[in-house]
């Protein structure tokens, strides 16, 4: 599977660079020990890691029981354990860098990647926390870097209401999301009528956190 794509024109960066971390992060408290840091252009060159996403890494298109009936989930997925080399370096790289940002303890280094691949505007996910596993009692952190064209990541308390915050995730931007934030906020990517290209959605992820 190959998408097209147009190579951004404020990226012009040749190499895929990691830019630094400290001093450039901006947190956002949010409610109930919730908080969500934002790091727009941390990579640079972005064209060349979402080239190779694009590509046939093993995507593959879910279903999901909703109901009385299956339906098919609005984007393609593809998950790498903790051993599992991941498709380009720098994705590696960006992994090591986010732990040693953050320095947490052993269990909550981040170890998983999961991949969403948005084809287009009708791909999207619904309001969610990310809360399999033990991130439905305990604090944790996700980190999301995007890839390709932007999509607002929107971010309302658990339990509905207006959203609160939101990201305008373009190329080569971080998110990450710690504290309560899985437990007592939901986030979401909506559908979009307006034309937009492919964006991958890389989720770096803690041991036993989904």
């Amino acid at each position: 599977m190959t998408l097209a794509h147009q190579p951004s024109m404020w990226d012009l960066a040749e190499e895929a660079v990691l830019t630094p971390l400290g001093g450039r992060m901006v947190r956002h408290e949010l409610s109930h020990g919730a908080w969500v840091d934002h790091l727009p252009g941390w990579v640079t060159g972005s064209d060349d890691v979402l080239e190779v996403l694009l590509g046939d890494i093993g995507w593959r298109e879910d279903r999901r029981q909703m109901y009385e009936r299956q339906v098919t989930v609005p984007r393609l997925l593809r998950w790498y354990g903790p051993a599992e080399p991941l498709p380009h370096a720098l994705l590696s790289e960006a992994r090591e860098a986010l732990n040693r940002y953050y320095r947490p303890e052993p269990r909550e280094r981040f170890a998983t990647a999961g991949m969403c691949l948005y084809r287009d505007g009708r791909d999207s996910v619904a309001w969610h926390g990310d809360r399999i596993g033990r991130s439905r009692w305990q604090d944790t952190m996700v980190a999301i870097v995007s890839f390709g064209s932007p999509r607002p990541l929107l971010l309302r308390p658990e339990g509905g209401g207006v959203p609160s915050l939101r990201f305008p995730l373009g190329h080569g931007d971080l998110v990450v999301m710690g504290g309560s934030c899985q437990r007592t906020w939901e986030h979401c990517i909506p559908k979009t009528a307006k034309p937009v290209g492919p964006r991958v959605s890389v989720q770096f992820r803690p041991i036993g956190v989904a």
